[in-house]
């Protein structure tokens, strides 16, 4: 393999691996569901939550990472679970606009967590 190839199969491991964001419902403590049954919607309280993602580097470090377990520790106490959970990652207008400013060294994301928690 020539150098050539090496660094070309090193940037684009880093650019389609850049900026990508994993959420695991195992760390909430409670039980969580992404979907109610057909025609039960979940009962309890609705929420919803923005946070932000930093990443740097053009997307290769992580530098700060959206909770939802930070954000909900008050309300998921006492054997209380989420439903109908929905997760929405976007780049605002300002988050691009840092993006381009930065030149891609720091990369902003909103993450937005939606859902109903249960009783």
């Amino acid at each position: 393999m020539s150098a050539r190839a090496a660094v070309f199969a090193f940037l684009l491991v880093a650019v389609l691996g850049g900026c990508a964001q994993t959420f695991d419902a195992s760390t909430l403590g409670v039980p969580a569901t992404l979907a109610s049954p057909a025609g039960q919607p979940a009962a309890g309280d609705r929420f919803r939550i923005s946070s932000h993602a930093l990443f740097a580097f053009w997307g290769i470090a992580k530098l700060k990472e959206p909770s939802l377990r930070k954000a909900l520790a008050a309300q998921l106490g006492g054997g209380n679970g989420i439903a109908d959970v929905k997760i929405r990652t976007r780049s605002r207008f300002t988050d691009v606009l840092f993006t381009v400013l930065t030149a891609g060294l720091l990369i902003p994301r909103t993450v937005t967590f939606e859902g109903v928690v249960t009783k």
